[in-house]
C-alpha cells in the first residue's frame, strides 16, 4: 500500500510541469478565414484584405483590383490554390463559394458636373445666381470614379459666348492619376431660367385664373423675360389675350378681371351725407374693379366719370356740402 502511494504521489510530481507548462503557453492562433465581402482603395488587392488573420503574408499582393468604383468576384477555389504557395492553409470559408472585392472611389454624377459648370459661370459673363443656370450638354456623361484621395473637381479654363450661351470648360482632379486619362472637357449651352406660373389647359380671353389652372415650373428667361408672373400673383386675375397650355405666365399677360363691359348697363351709385341714390346708366368703357371709367346718365344723357365698385355697379365721387366748403374758405375782412 505505501508503494502504490509513492508511485501515485511521482507521478503527480512528475506531471506537474507538463500541466503547469499547458496553463502558461499562448493561446493558438485563430485559423485564417475568409471575408464575405471585400473593399480597397489600392490598384492591388492584398491577402490581408481578403483574409482575416492572415499572419505575415498578409501585405502580399495576389490580384489586381477592379477599376476604380467597380465590383468583382474571386472564386473561392481560385483564391485557396493563390494562397496556398504563400503559407495561409486551413482557411475556413465558411460556405462560402465566392470572395467579392469592390474598389473604393470618389463619384462625380452628371448632376454633379452639371451643377459645378452653373457654379463656375454664376455671377459672371453677366449670367446670374447657379440655382437660376441650367447646363445642357452636348454629349451625355457618365459618372467619373476617382481616387478617393484625390482633390476636388476644380476648373481648369472655361470660356462662354454670353449671347448665345454655348460654353466651353475644362475641369481637372487635383492628385489622381486616373483623372489624366479621363475626359474632363465640357461643351454644351448654359440657360438663365427663372420660375413662373404655367397654364395646365388653354384659356381665353377674359377667363379668371384658377389655381387649378397653374403651375409652377422653371423656364428660360429669354422666353419669360423680366417680369415673370408666380403662381399666387396668377390666381384670380385674367388673361389679355388667349393662351394655350404650357405657355409661362408674364405680367403683361394678364389684368384684374373686367366686371364692366363698354355698352353695358350699370347701375350708378351716388352717396353723399344721408343720402344713397341709384340711377341706371350705360358704360362707354371696359373697366375692373377700382378703374374710372366714363358712364352716360340714363336720365341727363351726359357722360360722367365713375369708378368701377363690382359686377354692373360704378360709382360716383359726391359733392362736399356747401356749408363745408364754405368753412373751408380763408376769412375775408368786411368790405367796407
Amino acid at each position: 500500500m505505501i508503494r502504490i502511494a509513492i508511485v501515485t504521489l511521482a507521478l503527480l510530481v512528475l506531471g506537474a510541469p507538463q500541466a503547469l507548462a499547458q496553463a502558461v503557453a499562448p493561446d493558438t492562433p485563430a485559423a485564417p478565414q475568409l471575408k464575405e465581402l471585400v473593399v480597397v482603395s489600392s490598384e492591388v488587392v492584398r491577402i490581408g484584405d481578403l483574409v482575416e488573420n492572415a499572419g505575415p503574408a498578409s501585405d502580399t499582393p495576389v490580384f489586381r483590383a477592379p477599376d476604380l468604383g467597380h465590383t468583382g468576384s474571386v472564386p473561392v477555389a481560385r483564391l485557396i490554390d493563390t494562397l496556398r504557395p504563400h503559407g495561409v492553409t486551413g482557411v475556413e470559408t465558411g460556405g462560402l463559394s465566392e470572395v467579392v472585392v469592390t474598389r473604393e472611389s470618389r463619384t462625380y454624377a452628371a448632376r454633379d458636373i452639371v451643377e459645378r459648370i452653373a457654379s463656375a459661370f454664376a455671377g459672371q459673363f453677366g449670367f446670374g445666381e447657379a440655382k437660376n443656370l441650367a447646363a445642357t450638354l452636348d454629349r451625355e456623361v457618365r459618372t467619373l470614379h476617382v481616387e478617393p484621395t484625390a482633390g476636388e473637381l476644380s476648373v481648369a479654363r472655361m470660356n462662354v459666348d454670353a449671347r448665345t450661351g454655348r460654353f466651353d470648360i475644362m475641369f481637372e482632379v487635383p492628385g489622381s492619376a486616373v483623372a489624366r486619362r479621363l475626359p474632363l472637357r465640357f461643351t454644351g449651352t448654359l440657360t438663365e431660367t427663372v420660375e413662373a406660373a404655367t397654364l395646365v389647359r388653354a384659356l381665353r380671353r377674359g377667363d379668371t385664373i384658377k389655381q387649378s389652372d397653374v403651375v409652377v415650373q422653371r423656364r428660360s428667361k429669354a422666353e419669360v423675360g423680366d417680369d415673370p408672373l408666380a403662381a399666387d400673383q396668377a390666381v384670380g386675375l385674367a388673361l389679355k389675350r388667349q393662351m394655350r397650355a404650357g405657355q409661362a405666365l408674364r405680367a403683361s399677360d394678364a389684368m384684374r378681371p373686367e366686371v364692366v363691359q363698354r355698352n353695358e348697363p350699370v347701375t350708378m351709385i351716388y352717396e353723399a351725407p344721408g343720402i344713397v341714390l341709384t340711377m341706371r346708366g350705360k358704360a362707354q368703357e371696359t373697366g375692373a374693379v377700382g378703374d374710372l371709367i366714363g358712364v352716360v346718365n340714363g336720365q341727363t344723357n351726359r357722360t360722367i366719370q365713375a369708378t368701377v365698385v363690382g359686377p354692373g355697379r360704378v360709382a360716383i365721387a359726391g359733392s362736399r356740402p356747401f356749408v363745408s366748403a364754405a368753412l373751408d374758405q380763408p376769412a375775408q375782412p368786411p368790405t367796407p
